[in-house]
């Protein structure tokens, strides 16, 4: 029998776990595979980039991934790394909340929307009382009947308008980059609207739950809620690229097109001939995708051009620790809209893990861009790193030049799940499975993060190799 001919367009996560878990499956299955990936780019890993330099470990995108998500966590085991992974550092397990020229803790306990403890919540000085007040009034509305809100129509509903200003947005949009009034709550926070349709209060239901089960990252979890790999997140690229067939993976290889050929499929572009495959993963972005399959459904790579995309920048910042005055006892804080300010978040990278700088050293990772303010851009490095040292001066007071600074950007690279995504993506999906042999998978679908993405490269893998 004839080798199972497997093309996998795209070597960032998503396309480097299908991959893996193509090879993984062969094994199991006794199938013959011939495997290809593709990427267009000179490097793999997509927006994962690690760099060590001056005793610093900067991570040019995602500095960890979730453990409550399991398929990242159970992709390290299988890969036999897992003892290369290290946890945050949770004595520092605290967020600010810049308002006002002040950093605000977040009230322990306020779980991303709402609060779970009332003295905690009752003497933060993030809230007004009316604001507090406000919130409180969740416990005795009743239900909503939308099927499909945004975000900020959610929050405003039910905690109001200081609960969505000053936490749900800026938590948002250092998860999303994203407006909260144009997210679909279904298809980014769904968890939220079943506790209100089961509990009908928000808080109730979070207090409920935490009462029932202790929250991730609590003395005795074996892993914190966010986990990174010791030596950066581009271990688990390079890991997993030495996994692969040797010769599979073609860098500097771009895909213009996909087209039918006989039973199978052919891969038009690139630097050498057509390459021909029985199955087809797709693991682009899915404005790529649209471009590749425009001959094949017209319809399909319609609705996939059509899901927005925004773009954002980091601006790291390694500084002496003696140059930033106070205790930095946070894994960082993050900024209101409200505020006009450029941050979006600072993470303490130093702080939140380790091995992140030197010995007398701080690493400050800051976020600029999103959809809510893309327009900033538009201005060189130079002026990006002015202003976030402005930013920071007023922030964290602190005044002296960086020892090191990296300017990092990623223009059209997070997916915008706006209100009718869900539907949009059932929509794609009967598309897709139309189109025998050929597999959509990435962030632009089922999940943004890593442990998202790999869900999804893995399932196109079974899908494909089952179809196989």
């Amino acid at each position: 029998m004839a080798p199972l001919r497997l093309v996998v367009v795209g070597g960032g996560i998503t396309g480097l776990a299908a991959a893996y878990r193509a090879v993984e499956l062969a094994r199991e299955r006794a199938i013959e595979l011939d495997l290809t990936l593709l990427e267009a780019r000179d490097r793999l890993g997509g927006t994962i980039a690690t760099e060590r330099a001056g005793g610093f470990l900067v991570e040019a995108g995602p500095d960890s991934f979730l453990s409550e998500k399991p398929w990242a966590l159970e992709l390290c085991r299988r890969l036999g790394v897992e003892d290369r992974l290290v946890r945050t550092d949770d004595r520092f397990r605290k967020v600010f909340v810049w308002r006002a020229g002040r950093l605000h803790p977040l009230p322990d306990g306020f779980q991303l929307l709402a609060p779970t403890k009332l003295g905690p919540f009752v003497r933060s000085g993030l809230f007004s009382w009316r604001g507090k007040l406000r919130m409180a009034l969740d416990l005795a509305l009743p239900r909503g009947v939308c099927d499909d809100e945004s975000l900020g129509a959610f929050v405003r509903r039910r905690l109001g308008r200081e609960a969505l200003e000053r936490v749900a947005q800026p938590l948002v949009a250092g998860i999303y980059t994203a407006d909260p009034d144009d997210l679909s709550l279904a298809a980014t926070m769904p968890r939220f609207g079943e506790l209100e349709r089961r509990e009908r209060s928000i808080i109730l239901g979070l207090w409920r739950g935490s009462r029932r089960a202790p929250m991730v990252g609590t003395s005795g979890a074996r892993w914190s809620l966010f986990v990174t790999f010791a030596n950066g997140m581009e271990e688990l690229v390079s890991t997993l690229a030495s996994r692969l067939p040797t010769g599979a993976v073609q860098i500097k290889h771009r895909v213009d097109g996909v087209e039918r050929h006989g039973r199978g499929w052919r891969l038009l572009g690139g630097l050498g001939p057509a390459v021909e495959a029985d199955q087809v993963i797709v693991a682009a972005e899915s404005y790529a995708a649209g471009r590749l399959l425009r001959y094949v459904d017209p319809g399909l790579a319609t609705l996939l051009g059509e899901i927005p995309y925004a773009s954002s920048a980091t601006v790291t910042l390694g500084y002496r620790r003696a140059d930033v005055p106070g205790p930095l006892d946070a894994f960082g804080f993050v900024v209101p809209r409200a505020e006009r300010r450029a941050l979006l978040a600072c993470t303490f990278s130093s702080v939140k893990y380790p091995g992140r700088a030197p010995e007398g050293f701080l690493l400050l990772r800051c976020f600029v861009g999103g959809a809510l303010n893309e327009g900033i851009l538009q201005s060189d490095d130079g002026a990006l790193v002015a202003t976030t040292r402005d930013e920071l001066r007023q922030a964290l007071g602190v005044t002296a030049e960086p020892v090191l600074t990296r300017v990092v950007r990623w223009p059209k690279a997070m997916p915008q799940y706006h209100v009718g995504h869900g539907a949009r993506i059932e929509t794609i999906e009967r598309g897709a499975a139309a189109l025998p042999g050929l597999q959509l998978a990435g962030g632009a679908y089922r999940g943004v993060g890593i442990a998202d993405c790999v869900r999804s490269g893995e399932a196109a893998a079974e899908r494909a190799l089952g179809a196989g």
